[in-house]
C-alpha cells in the first residue's frame, strides 16, 4: 500500500469518526438533566496509521492491499469513550442504537463478562452512512466504552504485561486480576454513595 493510497483510504474513515464524536458530544449534554451531571469524562478518537494496518493484514495472512483493509478491518476508526459508571456506558449505547442512521455491525460486552485477565469494556462497531454524489456506504467506526477503572486498569495491564516476557508473568497476571476486581468493586461503591447522594438532594428539595 503506497503512501498516497493510504491516505485515500483513510478519508471516509476520518468522517465517520467525525460524524460520532459529535453524536456523543451531543448525547453527552443532553441525554441527562443538569442535575444528574454529563456521563461522559473524556474521549479518544485515533484512526489506524499504516503501518499498524499493514501489520493487522499481515496478521491475518492478508496482503496490504487497499480493498483487504476495507473488507477486514473493523477498526480503522477508533473512539475509546471514559464514563463515570457502567450504567452510564449502557444508557449511551441504547441511545446511538435507537439512531436509525446507525447500524450495528458487532458488539462484545466485557462489563457483563469480563476477560480472564480481568478486563473490562464494552465493544461496539457502528456502520456510519458517508453519501456521495450517487451513492450511499457504511464505514464502520469501533468505539471502545469504558468508565475511569476500566480504564486506568487497562492501561496498566498494558504498560506492564503487553507483549512482555518475564519469570513472574503468572504471578503478576494474578495480581492485575486482584486489582480488576478490587476496581469494581470501589466503582460500585462510589456508584453507591452518588445514588445516595442523589436521594438526600432530592429529600432536601421536597422539605
Amino acid at each position: 500500500m503506497t503512501n498516497e493510497q493510504y491516505y485515500e483510504l483513510i478519508r471516509p474513515y476520518e468522517d465517520v469518526s467525525k460524524i460520532m464524536m459529535t453524536k456523543l458530544d451531543i448525547l453527552n449534554h443532553s441525554i441527562y438533566s443538569k442535575d444528574l451531571g454529563k456521563p461522559i469524562h473524556h474521549i479518544q478518537n485515533r484512526i489506524k496509521s499504516k503501518k499498524s494496518i499493514e501489520g493487522k493484514l499481515e496478521r491475518l495472512n492478508l496482503s496490504d492491499s487497499v480493498i483487504n483493509a476495507k473488507d477486514s478491518l473493523m477498526d480503522i476508526a477508533g473512539i475509546r469513550v471514559i464514563c463515570y459508571f457502567p450504567g452510564e456506558i449502557y444508557d449511551l449505547i441504547e441511545c446511538l442504537k435507537r439512531q436509525s442512521d446507525l447500524i450495528v455491525i458487532k458488539e462484545k460486552d466485557y462489563i457483563k463478562n469480563p476477560k480472564p485477565s480481568g478486563y473490562r469494556s464494552y465493544h461496539i462497531v457502528f456502520g456510519v452512512p458517508i453519501h456521495c454524489l450517487d451513492a450511499m456506504e457504511y464505514y464502520p467506526v469501533e468505539i471502545q466504552f469504558r468508565t475511569m477503572s476500566m480504564d486506568f486498569w487497562a492501561s496498566m495491564e498494558h504498560r506492564i504485561c503487553y507483549k512482555k516476557e518475564y519469570d513472574e508473568k503468572d504471578k503478576v497476571s494474578k495480581e492485575m486480576q486482584q486489582y480488576a476486581l478490587a476496581l469494581e468493586l470501589m466503582e460500585s461503591r462510589c456508584m453507591e454513595q452518588v445514588r445516595m447522594v442523589k436521594e438526600r438532594e432530592l429529600m432536601a428539595e421536597k422539605e
